[in-house]
């Protein structure tokens, strides 16, 4: 075998694979479309999905946890003349210096009944009633119960229009 006849040889069989290229078999490529299609659309929309997905997770808005206080009472802190220091509108035992959870109404240590500030006047009152009988701020707060939902909602409030 002489060279021209290897060129040749190699020239055909370059042709013959230009031709498969060029001139392609159309049964095959029919065959072919669904795969075509699912690679060619399916594939890139699911991917611009996903992409979504991950940017969306990144960026999304978080919100707090809600932390819950242990229901039980906590000691007052001691002011700088010695007596203990008691927040508005929480019930407290002056005797135990203890400062309870909002809607307790009886000491757990020496079982009299609690006292709470009032917020607006600082006039002090039972913990039993709700309203002070000096200003007559309505101090009516009871337990949340667990995993309530403290979040506002956006938007007017329920029943009526929002206020201007």
């Amino acid at each position: 075998m002489s060279i021209v006849d290897t060129l040749n040889a190699g020239w055909t069989q370059l042709l013959d694979l230009l031709s498969k290229v060029i001139i392609p078999d159309w049964g095959s490529v029919i065959l072919m479309l669904p795969i075509l299609i699912v690679l060619g659309v399916v594939g890139p929309l699911l991917t611009i999905l996903a992409l979504f997905w991950v940017w969306y997770f990144i960026v999304k808005p978080r919100g707090a946890a809600p932390r819950f206080v242990d229901p039980g009472p906590r000691g007052a802190p001691i002011g700088r003349d010695g007596y203990p220091q008691f927040p508005a509108g929480e019930p407290y035992c002056f005797q135990d210096a203890l400062i309870y959870p909002v809607g307790t109404t009886r000491c757990d240590v020496c079982s009299r009944v609690l006292v709470v500030r009032c917020p607006r006047c600082g006039l002090g009152r039972p913990a039993e009633i709700d309203t002070c009988g000096n200003c007559g701020l309505v101090l009516k707060a009871e337990k949340l119960p667990r995993g309530m939902d403290l979040r506002r909602v956006p938007g007017p409030p329920p029943g009526g229009a929002a206020a201007a």
